[in-house]
């Protein structure tokens, strides 16, 4: 690269300037930062998209060459805005005076003369990614382009800044008259374009390919990765020995730079592989068999060959019983969807932390086994907001640590917003619902779920408000063509209709979308089970097989009242001669009811949301332990828990008991009832499902907690329809089916107030609808060259990750997390364990008093004051925790020797063996 030829000014022209870790000023040509960035998303495009991702960017006709080198010149010229004379005035961040100095000299000396006294009135104007947008517009580039260059730093403009130019016209060339002056500036400016066309080996912006809406999505995420990247000095926390893109001494010059030694060794520190982990699975084989050691099932077999025989299988959704193979299915199917379709990696959405951890663990197992046979490693993050408490995710290795290793690692460098863009992924379903809120660097999220194929596990599990985000996320996945696989044991029949018609639309448009909804709908009321739906193409089409007699099974269903004093007898009477049993309650208040109630007439395990996390995991671990498959199963015990129970945990109970809860829910709890093959008290040989029903009792027709989360409309159909005997898995899709469908005519005069409670339930699934539409993207668009110009505008801004959590689910607002921490008589500090808690140990500490994490309930009127209360309680006693990387901004509650603790009028008191329970204090 020649660099000898370069006008001085445009050499002098600095893009990052700063204090090193040894106190030495540095700085980095704008030129170099533009190399930079130019082979690094060269390299991106190259070796980091999938194929199916590249195979998007050169639809459309447009030539594959062409495509590479307008991105390569996209990643030379994002940051043109700073040749301009409003930025080269900046100060450097960490405000050293005499490097600003020092170089704002060195660009007097190169022939910006004036520019130290240059009058620039409105130098908060004109961002440079702003500008470098006005610039490129100027010199005649597309405004699709031109919008990715303007939202480079995370959200795009809401239009071509057309008068931004002569409005500031000073920001630009220094000087708004004097035409000589601003002549050096747009002399220095066109040389930066020229030399990014020559460097990229085009002649004339004329020859730079055009995109689409979501083409520049993608291209825009991988400008910002490119961006960060070739910002990054070293690949983590400013270790020198792991250097990428650092700058160089003040009193250097691009002249000293060897550009191609700097990209090859900073590529070499930064990537892991670019190889694809998984392999194309031969059908002649067993693959179950290779990963697990176990003979596919016939249903299992039925999938793969399914969707080895389609033409282009992108959907997937896989409805079986719980215990079917679900896991190991969606898993086998994900690596054949990733071969077909050219992706890179895999997203699995799980509904909580709970279940991701659980998850983790088997997709490391199974990644390992993938890489024995690649002998390569591969990066996986765990995404949740505590995954860095998780044990087996911070035992990996870092990748930078590791030599000629096969294995799951850790990339450090994917970490905050970079984290979806690792290879393999799991987390909770939230990153995926996060990918189609409007969100400053959404693009990014858009480039890492586009290269993988995604797998959401317990699809029917989320809620009419989360649905919102999910349905658009599904349309933005079938714009990319990124293959779905979804997994459920009790999906209605008319949510898998809206399921494959929202990602139908969004690969196919609207057009097509309106011949599909009018075309035959025998698929959509399909309800033989268990079944596979699979998109091939344009076509729809079903898969199911008969149950063999092994996979069949009877429970036995009876009826009782909700009251505390009935279920304690009940329990203690089943259980005479021992036995595990479950009781599945909906909300934590009763779940605490009812520990209390059993504590010292049974052994209990109480868990629910209201233990810290330290505790719950412990409680989780010990439930799969003792329970879990293979576990140790104790002669006599109760779980009692929430909702937490009767998702995706791997755990066997010998009998149920639940609260009256929508039909598939309790079909989903029974999924945990015999669930192995176990040695069983003859009282409990055969399953028994107790189903409590507030009809029984005095306290109303409904539990007042049951029917504030579900309402009276699903709990009157599944009382209903509720038989004494289930069969499963036969029983699973006509119950379901038979609860959810809204045609109601054979039920008239039936139920009393049915369809009363049918206008409500209407009536609160719009407002929750209208709620969750404030923020979600629009619909792809497909009209072509459309640019992304106010892709992310929004009526309210979205500061935080806190924030974005609670947009994309329905979170009342009367939560706070704290940390909770014990006081003994004598004012010292401990952790929950009893730890004691060292001020001079901060740095050792920080992260398992972080873990002493949850969720304080507060009355939405009194949140605002508690958490005043709470922010100045946790200034005064632990002032250090500012300074800290964990526990900045977090709150903290305090115990006392009786583990409580009094916070805005309200007593709280915490067990380690029941969780947190509240009081209101008189007065």
């Amino acid at each position: 690269m020649n660099c000898d030829n370069l006008d001085p000014k445009v050499a002098a022209l600095w893009a990052k300037k700063g204090t090193s870790s040894t106190g030495e000023p540095v700085w980095l040509p704008l030129l170099a930062h533009l190399i930079d960035t130019a082979n690094v998303i060269n390299a991106l495009y190259n070796h980091c998209l999938s194929d199916g991702q590249r195979a998007l960017l050169v639809s459309d006709g447009q030539d594959e060459e062409s495509v590479r080198q307008t991105i390569q010149f996209i990643g030379f010229i994002h940051d043109l805005g700073k040749a301009t004379a409003v930025f080269e005035r900046k100060q450097s961040y960490d405000h050293n005076a005499e490097l600003d100095q020092a170089v704002l000299e060195h660009l007097i000396r190169a022939g910006f003369t004036g520019l130290d006294t240059a009058v620039i009135a409105h130098k908060n104007e004109s961002p440079h990614a702003r500008a470098g947008e006005a610039l490129l517009e100027k010199f005649g580039v597309s405004s699709t382009i031109g919008a990715i260059i303007g939202g480079h730093h995370g959200k795009p403009e809401k239009g071509p800044p057309k008068n931004d130019i002569c409005d500031f016209t000073a920001n630009y060339f220094q000087d708004d008259g004097n035409k000589l002056i601003q002549q050096k500036w747009q002399d220095v400016q066109k040389e930066i374009l020229e030399f990014g066309l020559n460097y990229v080996g085009l002649n004339s912006v004329q020859e730079l390919a055009d995109f689409s809406q979501k083409q520049s999505v993608i291209v825009e995420g991988l400008l910002i990765m490119a961006d960060w990247l070739a910002s990054s000095e070293y690949l983590e926390n400013n270790r020198s020995d792991h250097p990428l893109f650092p700058l160089i001494a003040v009193d250097e010059t691009i002249a000293n730079i060897d550009f191609d030694t700097r990209f090859k060794n900073a590529w070499l520190a930064w990537t892991t592989t670019d190889e694809p982990i998984l392999q194309q699975i031969k059908t002649s084989n067993d693959p179950y068999f290779d990963f697990w050691h176990f003979h596919a099932r016939k249903f299992q077999t039925l999938v793969t060959e399914a969707i080895d025989k389609a033409v282009d299988p992108s959907l997937v959704i896989i409805e079986a019983p719980m215990g079917a193979g679900k896991t190991e299915i969606s898993l086998v199917a994900a690596q054949q969807l990733a071969f077909r379709q050219g992706e890179m990696g895999l997203y699995y959405g799980l509904p909580t932390q709970a279940t991701s951890n659980a998850m983790f663990e088997r997709i490391k197992d199974w990644l390992d086994q993938q890489s024995k046979k690649s002998g390569l490693k591969n990066s996986i993050k765990l995404m949740h907001g505590r995954a860095e408490f998780n044990e087996s995710y911070r035992a990996l290795p870092n990748a930078t640590g590791v030599d000629n290793q096969s294995g799951a690692v850790v990339n450090s460098w994917f970490s905050g917003k970079k984290s979806i863009l690792d290879e393999y992924v799991v987390g909770t379903i939230d990153n995926l619902l996060l990918f189609a809120l409007k969100q400053k660097h959404l693009a990014l999220r858009h480039l890492g779920m586009s290269r993988k194929v995604v797998v959401i596990d317990e699809v029917h599990a989320y809620d009419t408000y989360m649905n919102v985000y999910l349905d658009r996320a599904l349309e933005w996945l079938g714009a990319y063509h990124v293959p779905v696989v979804m997994l459920s044991a009790t999906l209605p029949a008319a949510r898998r209709r809206d399921l494959v018609l929202k990602y139908y639309k969004g690969r196919f448009g609207a057009k097509k979308y309106l011949e599909e909804k009018e075309a035959t709908n025998s698929w959509q009321k399909n309800i033989a089970y268990p079944l596979v739906t699979l998109l091939d193409g344009d076509r729809v089409q079903q898969f199911s097989e008969t149950p063999t007699p092994e996979q069949r099974k009877q429970v036995e269903v009876e009826l009782m009242s909700d009251e505390l004093a009935d279920l304690v007898s009940s329990v203690l009477e089943k259980t005479a001669d021992g036995g595990v049993v479950g009781v599945i309650v909906n909300t934590v208040a009763r779940a605490q009811a009812i520990g209390y109630e059993l504590d010292g007439k049974a052994p209990t395990l109480v868990l629910h949301s209201a233990f810290v996390a330290t505790e719950r995991t412990k409680i989780e671990n010990e439930l799969l332990e003792k329970i879990g498959k293979n576990g140790q199963r104790p002669e006599k015990l109760v779980i009692i828990g929430t909702q937490v129970l009767e998702q995706s945990l791997d755990i066997d109970f010998d009998i149920l008991y639940t609260d009256l809860a929508p039909m598939d829910l309790i079909l989903q709890r029974v999924g945990r009832l015999q669930r192995h093959q176990n040695k069983r008290p003859k009282q409990l040989s055969t399953p028994q499902l107790v189903v409590m029903d507030g009809s029984f009792s005095h306290l109303g027709e409904f539990n007042e907690g049951s029917e504030a989360i579900y309402g009276r409309y699903l709990l009157m159909k599944t009382r209903y329809y509720l038989p004494q005997v289930l069969n499963i898995p036969a029983d699973i899709p006509r119950l379901t089916q038979l609860v959810y469908d809204e045609v109601d005519d054979a039920l008239n005069g039936e139920i009393d107030g049915l369809q009363e409670a049918k206008k409500k339930e209407a009536q609160v699934s719009a407002e929750l609808e209208k709620k969750a539409g404030v923020y979600p993207i629009d619909p792809p668009s497909y009209v072509r060259n459309k640019s992304i110009h106010g892709w992310l505008d929004n009526p309210k801004a979205i500061f935080d990750d806190e924030m974005a959590s609670r947009s994309v689910r329905n979170i009342v607002q009367d939560s706070i997390e704290v940390l909770v921490l014990k006081k003994d008589s004598e004012g010292q500090i401990f952790l929950l364990d009893g730890t004691k808690i060292v001020n001079e140990n901060l740095h050792i500490q920080a992260k398992a008093i972080a873990m002493q994490i949850l969720r304080l309930t507060v009355s939405s009127y009194k949140i605002i004051d508690t958490i005043k209360i709470l922010e100045k309680f946790t200034r005064s006693q632990f002032p250090d925790w500012a300074d800290n990387k964990w526990l900045r901004g977090a709150l903290a509650i305090v115990l006392d020797e009786q583990n409580e603790v009094e916070v805005g009028g309200v007593r709280y008191r915490y067990s380690t063996k029941f969780g947190l329970t509240k009081e209101r204090i008189n007065g």
